[in-house]
């Protein structure tokens, strides 16, 4: 059984339509197979509008893609529900519009231009008018998870030696070193994004595939089948083989 799967996106419409690109050429030649997007679909990026309609519109559409939740489609889909919306999993001294998290870059793909330099309340009416409301429906009803044969697909991770029915969406979207630093085979292979490095790594029993796109580095596929795992490449695929 095979799956693709694309990293955190932040905005990067054409690189993720050329990732597209290149998965369609790898199932030209192995088969067709669902597409798990890990999350964070937006912030950062020049582009998060056109990414959430680009996606929305293919699943609607009835392409065999999976959209997971990111912690920042969850921070964005929050800020636009209520003004004094703060997440579960963002420091108390940060807010979506501050500059680390790129919020403001998101509302300008919306066409809300300057937000994090002008009043609080204004910003926030302008981008509730601004944002469709079939975008704001489409980031809350993401599911956080996606199982499929050998590999669970999560944004952030997993709270290791927890059950995956009793896993907190809080955890799937934001946890790090708690799973990050934990070397437990976990049942599945948690296949994640979140935590940007350079390359997709595979740890043995998880693999990171956020590759920095939402700092100036690539955005990256991979494709599971069993228990292999080959990354998407202009060249084709590139193994993936567990770090010593």
């Amino acid at each position: 059984m095979k799956t693709y799967a694309i990293g955190d996106i932040h905005g990067h419409l054409g690189l993720l339509q050329d990732l597209h690109g290149l998965i369609a050429d790898d199932m030209a030649a192995s088969g067709a197979a669902p597409i798990v997007h890990i999350g964070d679909l937006v912030d950062r990026g020049p582009n998060s509008a056109g990414v959430v309609e680009y996606l929305r519109a293919g699943v609607t559409g009835g392409a065999d893609w999976v959209v997971l939740k990111g912690n920042h489609d969850r921070m964005f889909a929050g800020y636009l529900s209520s003004l004094q919306h703060h997440d579960a999993g963002l420091r108390r001294d940060l807010s979506y519009l501050h500059p680390r998290l790129g919020g403001a870059e998101t509302l300008a793909s919306y066409g809300v231009k300057n937000a994090a330099d002008r009043p609080l309340a204004p910003v926030w009416e302008e981008a509730r008018t601004a944002v469709p409301q079939s975008h704001l429906d489409f980031l809350t009803s993401r599911p956080a998870h996606y199982l499929r044969a050998e590999a669970l697909f999560v944004h952030a991770g997993i709270r290791p030696g927890v059950a995956i029915a009793d896993q907190t969406e809080d955890d799937l979207v934001w946890i790090r070193h708690d799973f990050l630093d934990d070397p437990r085979d976990h049942g599945p292979l948690i296949v994640h994004g979140h935590t940007a490095i350079d390359t997709p790594t595979h740890y043995g029993n998880r693999v990171n595939i956020d590759s920095s796109c939402a700092y100036g580095g690539p955005l990256s596929a991979i494709v599971v089948e069993g228990k292999g795992v080959w990354q998407i490449t202009p060249q084709g695929r590139k193994l993936l083989a567990p770090v010593a």
